[in-house]
């Protein structure tokens, strides 16, 4: 095996032990997770996206993807499923949407400027997916699974906030706020600490 192969092996293997890192540390973030004042409690902020981003701006949009996919399984391994896997289908897909945008964006020109520009359409694009995937599947499904009318998501809407008469006004009020700001929350930790962790990632 010639000197160039032996480096791109090694090159491979690097990164494929950063993303595996990267996704381990996702899952155990994905774990602890709280739920904001302004949705129902089943609706619960994690900050497992930062380690994707984090992976996603160092090394770069695929990867960012493949740890996105890592901790999803992990969860999987570790939590099971109550939705046949749709909800873990959907959670990857609105993962996504955040940090495929924002590392894209990121890697045509690394700067702070791309890094704040592209978490911010990340978190438009997030919140817009996240919306329509709670409409158009995840609330359905969840009725389904657990054998109530949609209405009784609903209602528990309605206790928080008495704008919250139907679906539409639930993901309004409710699911896009809770995407938008888990947006901005994530961003921000990632802001705060991703210059500090890339050396470590480019070595």
């Amino acid at each position: 095996m010639s000197q160039k192969s032996n480096v791109l092996k090694r090159g491979y293997v690097k990164e494929l032990t950063k993303i595996s890192v990267l996704g381990a540390v996702a899952t155990v973030l994905m774990l602890l997770e709280a739920p904001l004042w302004f949705a129902p409690e089943f609706y619960k902020i994690d900050l497992s996206e930062v380690a994707v981003l984090i992976g996603g701006f160092a090394l770069g949009p695929v990867p960012a993807v493949m740890i996105e996919l890592i901790k999803i399984l992990l969860n999987l391994a570790i939590n099971g499923t109550v939705t046949g896997g749709v909800g873990e289908v959907a959670n990857f897909l609105i993962g996504c949407s955040l940090v495929l945008p924002a590392s894209i964006i990121y890697a045509r020109h690394k700067s702070l400027k791309s890094a704040i520009i592209g978490l911010l359409v990340g978190t438009l694009v997030m919140t817009t997916v996240g919306t329509y995937a709670n409409y158009l599947v995840l609330l359905p499904v969840y009725a389904k699974v657990f054998g109530v009318p949609l209405q009784v998501f609903i209602d528990m809407g309605n206790a928080i906030n008495k704008n919250i008469v139907d679906l539409t006004s639930f993901v309004l009020y409710a699911v896009a706020p809770f995407n938008l700001v888990k947006g901005i929350i994530v961003s921000a930790f990632t802001i705060l600490i991703y210059k500090r962790i890339s050396p470590i990632l480019h070595r």
